[in-house]
């Protein structure tokens, strides 16, 4: 019995959060602030334009909690705008799915050692769920993230919002400048973005700053003017 109670004291201690986790990549404070944002709603509607970190956030957010022992699982989800239907596709489900979601992976090695995320990833505790495969499932203690939300339609957006279980935070990122669909007014982001005032733990927040080259924020403020 004493050897029971010396292993049981062991497990309990290597699922103890060693600390803060210490990233390769730093927020800046505009992030960091998002970051916070997160920790304090289930649910986070987190917008901004293209290179303004919204997905590196989300990522670094939950591969702190994951890495920390405060959530059993990271779900990563996407819309596929395609020609093709992803079922049509060759490979399993990951292998379907890594053309679309080549932004997440980068944000997981660049933020962290790449053997330690592929090791999560093999252990399925970095899990790949497309839309398609989420009717029926729950996700309980988990972190989700919904990439390129503004793809995702009324339906869709109704579906992986009703995954959500105990324990779990959900971010949902999205660019309303970048929508892909056919009807834009299919979008169930705009709508989600809406809502914030009438559902209460529900928040969402702005990324203003662009950190890709200092050309690009004035050539899309140039095509937003000319779309407009």
């Amino acid at each position: 019995m004493a050897h029971k109670h010396h292993t049981d004291e062991v497990f309990t201690q290597k699922r103890r959060p060693k600390g803060p986790i210490k990233f390769n990549l730093q927020l800046n404070e505009e992030q960091k602030l998002a970051k916070a944002k997160i920790f304090e709603s289930p649910i986070t509607v987190l917008k901004g334009m293209a290179g303004s970190g919204k997905t590196l956030v989300a990522v670094q957010v939950a591969l702190d909690l994951l890495f920390q022992k405060k959530i059993d699982k990271i779900i990563i989800t996407r819309p596929t705008v395609s020609k093709e239907d992803i079922g049509f596709l060759p490979g399993d489900i990951k292998e379907k799915m890594d053309p679309w979601l080549a932004p997440i992976y980068h944000n997981l090695y660049a933020l962290y050692n790449k053997e330690k995320v592929d090791k999560e990833l093999e252990n399925e505790n970095i899990e790949i769920v497309p839309f398609a495969f989420m009717r029926g499932r729950t996700f309980l203690n988990s972190f989700v993230i919904v990439d390129e939300a503004q793809n995702v339609t009324h339906n869709q957006m109704e579906t992986v919002i009703g995954r959500l279980g105990k324990g779990s935070k959900m971010v949902i990122c999205g660019d309303l400048a970048q929508i892909d669909l056919k009807d834009k007014r299919e979008t169930g982001f705009s709508f989600l973005a809406r809502i914030e005032e009438q559902v209460e733990g529900f928040r969402t927040h702005t990324l203003l700053q662009n950190h890709r080259h200092e050309i690009v924020s004035p050539i899309l403020k140039v095509y937003k003017t000319f779309r407009d």
